[in-house]
């Protein structure tokens, strides 16, 4: 009996120490999910208290009626792949040149990481300034080198917002592909370099022919987390350029913030952030599968 007894009271050992994991779990993720959804089927605006109350989808046709929302789902998707793509060819770059052995490489490292380490708000006031139309770095620059003869508005004019804004993302973004895709060359087998070497491999051939295909994984998995992040992306486009000119930054994130915080329709944001939490459901299961991640090549 007293066997059977401890056992019993091993057999909740484990769930007793993931217990409190599993109430953060619940508290920070399933709690707050559960109340966007919640709130996605009310009408809750701040400005039309009257108002509020169960209304079921009539947010959701609200939203397939809005021309903004379309607009913001292309912004999110030429936003996502700018990123992405600049970050992961640049941070590559860079991960190969870090991971070859010359002095001071340590120092450039930790310059190369540097960005990683400032917060988004502290980016966006610093590429502000660099942005300004007055007193900008950019603006002084340029017209040293006589390439522009007046001071440009470069977060003001919307033939130029969108790309300023993706460069001060691209730089804040770049040392997390360089972290990642480093670490993973250095766990490649330095006996594979010296056969290259003694086949008489290029380094392009040694990159993309034996390099490449075992960083698969880590791309795939990089790339998929770095996406999720730009989807959701905010505080940056939201300090720089607030998703203007003319809708020209906004991001579907960005637009669900304009409606729940500055608009107040916390209702239809929730609605947006229904949308946004399906897309991106949608393209993680797609894009894992059509990946192949976790999966040996033939």
């Amino acid at each position: 009996m007293r066997t059977k007894i401890k056992a019993g009271k091993k057999d909740w050992m484990p769930y007793l120490f993931l217990a409190p994991a599993a109430f953060f779990i619940l508290a920070f993720l399933a709690y707050p999910l559960a109340t966007v959804f919640f709130y996605s089927l009310q009408s809750y605006d701040v400005t039309k208290i009257a108002d509020k109350g169960f209304v079921g989808l009539e947010n959701f046709k609200d939203l397939f009626q809005d021309d903004i929302f379309f607009r913001s789902l292309r912004v999110s998707a030429k936003w996502v792949l700018v990123e992405v793509i600049s970050q992961l060819v640049l941070g590559m770059i860079l991960a190969l040149l870090l991971d070859k052995k010359f002095k001071g490489r340590g120092l450039y490292r930790c310059i190369v990481f540097f960005p990683w380490a400032i917060s988004g708000v502290l980016t966006s006031m610093l590429w502000s300034l660099i942005y300004n139309e007055n007193i900008g770095l950019l603006n002084s620059l340029l017209k040293d080198l006589g390439i522009l003869s007046n001071n440009m508005a470069w977060l003001g004019n919307m033939k130029t917002v969108f790309k300023a804004t993706a460069v001060a993302e691209i730089w804040r973004g770049i040392p997390f592909f360089a972290i990642t895709i480093l670490a993973a060359l250095q766990n490649i087998p330095a006996d594979l370099h010296e056969a290259c070497v003694v086949d008489g491999a290029t380094g392009f051939q040694e990159i993309f022919l034996v390099k490449l295909p075992m960083l698969k994984d880590t791309i795939i998995l990089t790339t998929l987390l770095r996406a999720v992040w730009e989807f959701n992306n905010v505080d940056l486009i939201f300090t720089l350029t607030g998703g203007g000119p003319s809708y020209r930054t906004t991001t579907l994130t960005m637009y669900m913030t304009n409606m729940s915080i500055k608009n107040g329709n916390y209702g239809y944001g929730s609605a947006l952030a229904v949308i946004a939490f399906f897309v991106l459901l949608l393209f993680a299961g797609i894009y894992l599968k059509l990946s192949g991640y976790g999966k040996e090549d033939a």
